[in-house]
């Protein structure tokens, strides 16, 4: 009978040892069961996926976002914060059971070979990848590597008799925190931010530097679907707008002695008009600079509630390699504002929280929001009125704009629809595109998708019976317009164009664009 290794029933032991939070009587409760099933259970047991399964359903037990990491996905769970991997540097798409080079990121070993989007993989090291359905995971697998390693690449390019051969050292591939940065008109600058990572602030500085050289006097700082990160990224993008020793965000847990971040050095931007855009999704370090900014009146927060995640994990490896994500303090603002909604009601009600808001009307009333007194808090310096009791409720609302986003719609991106015509049309008009727009914005300006892709569409719709009306289609059709649009954009350009055709039809960043060309608008709000 396969036992429990002596090495695991220590490594369990200690961690329960140690703790306060379990009594003795629980420790030996613990360690009696596990010794009872390894010494009499009629058959042999996986101890590993027992010991696994324990694990996951004590941490259930304690709150949303405490989590069990095993050992196959640490690296991959950390990379977008960590900023980059190791691999070839593409892009890629299954189209059609073909392995599709979408885009090859600049300055990486694919595109250094000379390896072009467009190109259809049909080998990796020998094994055939085409027609045989092979799922993304396996092809990331083939691909990436330690740095230094080689893989070898059977190509077959249009115009090409035949496969081409390409020897490729995988290196470092950065993965970025900045999706966007661009001037909005003279004086207006834009910056989107996807996540807090290990190298947000560079990059933030870097788009920052380069939007100051072409004039920008007031910044646009999108946080909008940024689900958080690293502490210390938010904490250090606060700290170029916040003057020296400015409270920041402070944390504090049962076993967790308070802990303090306060601003440091001299920002990039401490003086200049600032607007934040938040919405449901923003979450975590987002909601920390959000509300840090608002507390100090140092920015508009314009958009909608954040999410409400204000509770701080701490990463625990744990003996095989694999990670505990354990819950070990809450966030508070400046003010003293807990940003984490309650989890009181269990894990499920939990996660149908944005949901219920819809439903309940809070995403598109502002006036369906309603906090206790208990709640409420005055900034630090105009004494302005904000709120606690989860997320940070913006200064500004503004609506979920519900137009075009159907049901139709949905299920047309859901079944990969939308993408697989996109991918289509660029694979047979690629060189066309590019002789035609050499540059963006004569393609922003003049180009525009034709019916013969909207009737693709809905004939694929309807080869995968999904059901809707003439009514609903030609509503859907102009947001479908702009996102094929936007989504050609990236694949000739990248996510920096996306973003600017998107953004044509953004709300909230249209709100924020108006308070700043309004005169006197801004200081109106910050009163």
């Amino acid at each position: 009978m396969k036992k429990v290794s002596l090495i695991l029933l220590f490594t369990i032991s200690a961690f329960v040892t140690f703790g306060q939070g379990f009594s003795p009587l629980q420790q030996r409760k613990l360690a009696n069961a596990i010794t009872a099933i390894s010494n009499l259970y009629v058959d042999s047991i996986d101890d590993k996926k027992l010991v696994e399964s324990a694990i996951v359903a004590m941490l259930k037990d304690l709150d949303p976002h405490s989590s069990y990491i095993p050992r196959e996905e640490v690296e991959r769970v950390n990379e977008p914060l960590e900023g980059s991997f190791e691999g070839v540097g593409i892009q890629f798409q299954m189209f059609e059971d073909t392995l599709l080079v979408v885009q090859t990121i600049a300055g990486c070993p694919a595109e250094k070979v000379g390896v072009q989007p467009g190109d259809r993989i049909i080998y990796i090291d020998d094994e055939l990848v085409a027609g045989v359905k092979m799922q993304n995971s396996g092809v990331m697998k083939r691909l990436r590597g330690p740095k230094g390693t080689e893989v070898a690449v059977k190509i077959l390019r249009k115009g090409e008799p035949d496969l081409m051969v390409f020897k490729i050292i995988r290196d470092k591939i950065p993965l970025h925190s900045v999706d966007a940065d661009y001037m909005i008109d003279k004086e207006i600058g834009y910056i989107k931010i996807n996540n807090f990572g290990a190298t947000t602030v560079d990059e933030f500085e870097d788009a920052f530097t380069k939007l100051q050289k072409m004039g920008m006097k007031s910044l646009i700082l999108s946080l909008q679907g940024n689900g958080g990160g690293y502490l210390t990224a938010a904490q250090g993008l606060a700290d170029e707008f916040l003057g020296a020793n400015k409270l920041i965000v402070y944390t504090q847990g049962l076993n967790q002695p308070k802990s303090i971040m306060e601003s440091s050095a001299e920002g990039r931007f401490e003086k200049g008009k600032l607007i934040v855009l938040v919405d449901e999704y923003s979450a975590s370090a987002s909601e920390i600079l959000s509300g840090a900014l608002q507390d100090w009146d140092r920015a508009i927060i314009v958009g909608r509630r954040t999410f409400g995640k204000g509770l701080v994990q701490r990463q625990l490896p744990l003996v095989d390699g694999s990670m505990l994500r354990l819950t070990t303090a809450r966030y508070y603002t400046p003010t003293g504002r807990c940003i984490q909604k309650s989890y009181k009601d269990g894990v499920e009600k939990y996660e149908d929280d944005l949901s219920e808001r819809y439903k309940h009307g809070e995403l598109l009333h502002a006036d369906s929001i309603h906090f206790p007194d208990s709640l409420r808090y005055q900034t630090l310096t105009l004494k302005r009125t904000v709120y606690g009791g989860g997320g940070i409720m913006p200064d500004i609302f503004v609506p979920l704009d519900t137009t075009g986003y159907t049901d139709f719609n949905r299920q047309v991106i859901a079944r990969g629809i939308l993408n697989k015509v996109v991918v289509q049309y660029i694979d047979e008009n690629r060189k066309d595109l590019q002789k035609k727009y050499r540059k963006f914005d004569d393609f922003k300006k003049t180009f525009e998708v034709d019916n013969a892709l909207m009737n693709q569409i809905k004939q694929l719709a309807d080869s995968e019976k999904i059901k809707s009306d003439e009514e609903m289609i030609e509503k859907s059709i102009p947001l479908m317009k702009l996102q094929i649009k936007a989504l050609i954009a990236r694949d000739l350009w990248d996510m920096n164009e996306y973003y600017q055709i998107m953004n044509v039809e953004n709300e909230t960043l249209k709100k924020a664009v108006e308070i700043l060309q309004t005169p006197g608008a801004y200081e109106s709000i910050l009163k």
